[in-house]
């Protein structure tokens, strides 16, 4: 695992080269208190790889559920967790929403934009994944995803014209290191920290979240 992206502040969770996705998903139980739980994975096939769902047409191989009931199975417990991943060691790491966290997803492009906008207003930002599908989620308290259509509206916007998705109980955020097939692995663009224990409302990041998706059209 490599960090791509420059982070001024130290880790709370550390990418380290080698570390396993089992050690991860436990950090992430243990340090930041986020429920987590195994998606599905990749299988070599025919020296391709595969999801293990079995789908060759697969929207996103080897991050995504693997279980109907992944609602259930979703855990907070470092124990469980680490039971979880010694039974399938290459499992995606899949964090639930509407739990500890919601999250905002835009398109990378509009995803960047944003959070150069936010650095230079000095807000206050809670972690930040950059996926391989070129989706960012941005990391907001719990509650923030329901707020967002009506957010939006007050910014000006339509929210059926902008791409910008409130993910909140119910959905999923894929966590690094996890891969997307052969397109590469989930990254963090703005990393897991003691400092950004405590997220943003939602309606902190809403306005350059809205430019930054207007602009992007």
């Amino acid at each position: 695992m490599e960090e791509t992206i420059p982070a001024t502040d130290a880790a709370q969770i550390p990418k380290q080269r080698g570390e396993s996705l089992l050690e991860t998903a436990v950090r992430y139980a243990e340090e930041r208190h986020w429920d987590v739980f195994p998606g599905t994975w990749l299988e070599a096939v025919e020296g391709v790889q595969r999801c293990s769902c079995g789908e060759a047409g697969c929207d996103a191989p080897g991050a995504h559920p693997a279980r109907d009931d992944w609602a259930t199975q979703a855990t907070g417990s470092a124990t469980v967790a680490r039971r979880m991943w010694q039974k399938q060691p290459t499992a995606s790491i899949l964090l639930p929403t509407g739990r500890t966290f919601d999250a905002i997803s835009v398109p990378e492009t509009a995803g960047f934009l944003a959070l150069a906008r936010m650095k230079r207003m000095e807000l206050t930002l809670g972690p930040v994944t950059s996926a391989p599908d070129r989706r960012m989620h941005f990391f907001v308290l719990p509650g923030g995803a329901a707020k967002v259509p009506e957010l939006v509206r007050k910014l000006g916007w339509s929210p059926a014209s902008l791409d910008l998705v409130p993910l909140g109980e119910g959905t999923y955020v894929a966590a690094p290191p996890t891969r997307f097939g052969s397109r590469g692995a989930v990254q963090w663009a703005c990393r897991p920290t003691p400092a950004n224990r405590w997220l943003p409302d939602a309606e902190e990041l809403m306005s350059p979240l809205a430019y930054a998706c207007g602009r992007d059209r």
